[in-house]
């Protein structure tokens, strides 16, 4: 099987669980406002017309005000529950494919992390937690600057979210009040 190639990259990845001081339901609900379902038949219909990429990029800033879009969700605790599990769990596809865009141009591989996956959890100690990998960690493992400034550009739109669901901001992430 010749020139078939084979690539293996380790990395570190930092994954946060940020203890939320609110109801689950409470903080889910603030989540879901502020991080919208993602607009599946407006954007299907500017494919669909063949719409220019400014559109796109328009659609998107009106649809995310905070630069990210919920493109799948799943409540694992009922499912769960069959198994006598009483821990809660939604999972979330959190981003913006405008972001991403600029990454895939130089590797469609970035699709593996974009978009970012995210956990609202209530657990064993009745804390809800809210947990995601810093972003920053999976784009760098391509090794292209570029990839990786966008990695970091989502740390810092990522820390703006936290900073408006009233969360502690992981210094990691933090950029400033400028992160918007």
């Amino acid at each position: 099987m010749d020139g078939q190639r084979i690539i293996a990259v380790s990395r570190p990845v930092t994954r946060y669980e940020i203890d939320v001081d609110a109801a689950f339901d409470d903080f889910r609900d603030r989540y879901e406002a502020a991080v919208p379902p993602y607009p599946a038949r407006e954007f299907d219909a500017l494919v669909e017309r063949g719409a220019g990429w400014d559109e796109v990029l328009d659609l998107a800033r009106r649809a995310a005000p905070h630069h990210f879009m919920i493109y799948w969700k799943y409540d694992a605790d009922p499912m769960m529950a069959l198994a006598g599990d009483y821990f809660r769990g939604s999972e979330y596809l959190m981003g913006n494919h405008t972001l991403a865009e600029r990454m895939f141009r130089r590797n469609p591989g970035i699709l593996l992390y974009a978009p970012l996956r995210t956990t609202i959890t209530e657990g064993v100690d009745g804390a809800t937690r809210f947990c995601f990998d810093r972003p920053a960690d999976g784009f760098g493992s391509f090794a292209d600057d570029a990839i990786t400034a966008v990695g970091t550009e989502l740390d810092h739109k990522l820390a703006a979210l936290l900073r408006h669901l009233s969360l502690p901001v992981p210094a990691a992430l933090d950029a400033g009040p400028d992160a918007d």
